[in-house]
């Protein structure tokens, strides 16, 4: 009797980022609502990245002979008071609110999210430093702190990233303490440290992952607050400074002609404030179901 051997040839296992992205592809193809936040977020991006070269005019070029003239095959989104190509100032605005939302997002996470992490996992008197600080800052209105930041330290680029950070600290700190302070007695966690992992490996390998499906999902809500933010205090006069292209800055410039019939010198950099906060409000669900890993099967 003959001995028949069979040969398992078993796939290679998949790369970690290739799943991702595989079921990346899946949550977009199963919700188009969120297809279309990444569509429009690519679209911002890309306008961000190219735009300041392929528009038609130079954003900060006046001519006064074509000033407020409306929307035409010339000039598509219009003229404003001085001339200027409202559509070309509208896509130059792009990058610089992109960076400053970016940005400061990114340092708030970074901060808050690692200040609220060690608060929720160690407790004791870091628990009490990061909320008392937390505490303090949501003592103030946020805006009206926003603007104390930047009328102290000057109205620049760099301090809106700052102040904007820094209203929003204590939203990452007080998330990122609750999903801690859940997970720090959790079966897995336990395990990390009986197998010899100290507590600071153990907070970075097992506790940090865990908590990034919900904080990414913030990140995505204060972006889109965070272009809010830098457009509110250029509207007031204490952001980005004219001729600058900003979306803050032109809607405050076109609010006056308004009442004139000039409609469409706010209308068109309102419109591309409110698409950008419409998309990232969208993205923090699609993020969530991307990056949680319990929602992959």
């Amino acid at each position: 009797m003959s001995a028949v051997t069979v040969s398992e040839t078993k796939a290679p296992p998949s790369s970690g980022l290739a799943a991702t992205l595989r079921h990346a592809r899946h949550v977009i193809g199963k919700n188009p609502v969120t297809g279309l936040s990444f569509a429009l977020f690519g679209l911002f991006v890309l306008a961000a990245l190219i735009g300041p070269w392929i528009v038609p005019y130079d954003p900060l070029e006046s001519d006064t002979a074509a000033a407020l003239q409306p929307p035409s095959g010339a000039h598509w989104f219009g003229t404003d008071q001085l001339g200027r190509d409202i559509f070309s100032r509208v896509v130059a605005a792009t990058r610089l609110d992109m960076a400053i939302a970016i940005l400061s997002v990114a340092l708030v996470f970074v901060v808050g999210g690692l200040a609220g992490v060690a608060a929720g996992f160690f407790g004791g008197w870091t628990d009490r430093i990061v909320g008392r600080l937390a505490d303090t800052i949501m003592a103030f209105p946020l805006f009206v702190l926003a603007m104390g930041i930047v009328a102290a330290l000057g109205n620049t680029v760099t301090n809106i990233v700052i102040a904007t950070a820094i209203v929003n600290f204590p939203l990452y700190a007080r998330i990122a303490r609750a999903e801690a302070n859940i997970r720090r007695e959790a079966g897995f966690v336990q395990a990390a440290r009986l197998t010899g992992n100290s507590e600071f490996r153990t907070l970075l390998t097992q506790i940090v992952p865990n908590i990034l499906p919900i904080m990414m999902v913030q990140m995505s809500l204060t972006m889109g607050y965070a272009i809010l933010n830098a457009a509110g205090l250029s509207f007031i006069g204490l952001g980005v400074r004219p001729p600058t292209p900003e979306w803050g800055i032109m809607v405050a410039e076109g609010a006056a002609f308004i009442v004139s019939g000039e409609w469409w010198i706010a209308l068109f950099p309102g419109l591309a404030l409110m698409l950008a906060v419409f998309c990232f409000n969208l993205m923090g669900d699609g993020l969530r179901d991307i990056i949680d890993p319990q929602r992959r099967t």
